[in-house]
């Protein structure tokens, strides 16, 4: 059993709570971490956690080996680097960095205290999309052609404008350190690395600097074309669909992955024929959590490789200079 500590108890985080708490014989939550510890120092104890507003006070429990970062994205490197020379494994929410020389430096800090580095990419360990991605190793799509995906939703509409969501320092390109991030690591999963971004967005809705709608196309290595959205006001809309030369592969979902709904696989082969697969509601957070301590404990090796954690934050870095530049960006 891994005994963790999460820091930062704010919507992910209490969410991350509920997905473990007495639900998982893998990882344990035995620490809690928050600057304004007040408003969920009920939530904690109800649920047996240390709460502190010390973020040394986690490092510094011999009890906990692993720390569990749901704090604002600027945060993350130092508070990687600090959990690795504490020699203790260290999960941090999605993005890893905001820059390419930010994410090299996290990896490189835990590959050298010999410490884990889980991320918060679950969409990976959902069946549909593990699915999608043994279609395409197994060459059943024919040669791939185009990726194409969508994962919109109204959740931040109506969020305080002190909210450091809405700090396009934090939060750059609209919804794509929210959202688009997750649909870059999924490519970058299944199709390899990319090669050049050329990003757009708009501000239509939400009174943010940043904006409400990020759009975004590819080029990747392979010769792949790709293109994503993500619009942070409108009701949930998630699609992810693979077309190659033999056929093509869509994920469709019922509602946010945090609603706990199901979702839909299609495939069409060339004589045109539909199937569809129904998917049950399934925790694909808690799964990622489960495999994450699964490394911790050298049972098995965690899915993402340094070289894929960084690359997604090189093509988000492309993504950020696109949108401001207006033109296309080549991923280094």
């Amino acid at each position: 059993m891994v005994n963790a500590a999460i820091v930062g108890m704010g919507w992910w985080g209490k969410r991350v709570v509920e997905s473990l708490h007495g639900k998982s014989d893998k990882i344990k939550l035995v620490r809690a971490v928050d600057l304004n510890p007040k408003p969920v120092v009920e939530f904690c104890v109800d649920r047996g956690l240390v709460l502190a507003d010390n973020f040394q006070d986690a490092l510094d429990d011999p009890a906990v080996s692993a720390v569990i970062l749901c704090t604002p994205h600027l945060a993350h490197e130092e508070q990687i680097l600090r959990t690795a020379a504490a020699g203790k494994n260290v999960f941090c929410e999605k993005p890893l960095g905001l820059t390419k020389a930010s994410a090299e430096r996290s990896v490189a800090a835990c590959a050298r205290a010999g410490v884990v580095l889980g991320i918060g990419h679950e969409r990976r360990f959902e069946a549909p999309m593990e699915e999608i991605k043994r279609l395409i190793d197994a060459g059943l799509l024919g040669t791939i052609m185009h990726v194409e995906s969508n994962f919109s939703h109204d959740k931040f509409v109506g969020m305080d404008l002190d909210n450091w969501r809405a700090d396009v320092a934090e939060a750059p390109a609209a919804g794509m350190t929210g959202m688009g991030i997750h649909l870059t690591d999924s490519y970058i999963d299944m199709l390899g690395p990319i090669a050049e971004a050329f990003a757009v967005t708009a501000k239509r809705v939400i009174d943010i600097p940043a904006g409400d709608i990020v759009s975004v196309q590819f080029r990747f290595v392979s010769g792949v074309t790709g293109y994503l959205c993500a619009v942070s006001a409108t009701p949930y809309y998630g699609r992810f669909t693979v077309f190659g030369s033999d056929g093509w592969v869509e994920v469709s979902d019922e509602a946010h992955p945090d609603e706990g709904r199901g979702n839909h696989l299609t495939v069409c082969g060339k004589d045109g024929v539909k199937v569809v697969t129904d998917y049950e509601p399934f925790d694909a957070v808690k799964a990622n959590f489960e495999a994450f301590a699964d490394a911790v404990e050298g049972r098995s090796t965690y899915r993402f490789t340094s070289e894929q954690l960084v690359h997604n934050i090189a093509t988000l870095e492309a993504i950020l200079k696109s949108a401001t530049s207006g033109a296309p960006v080549e991923i280094c």
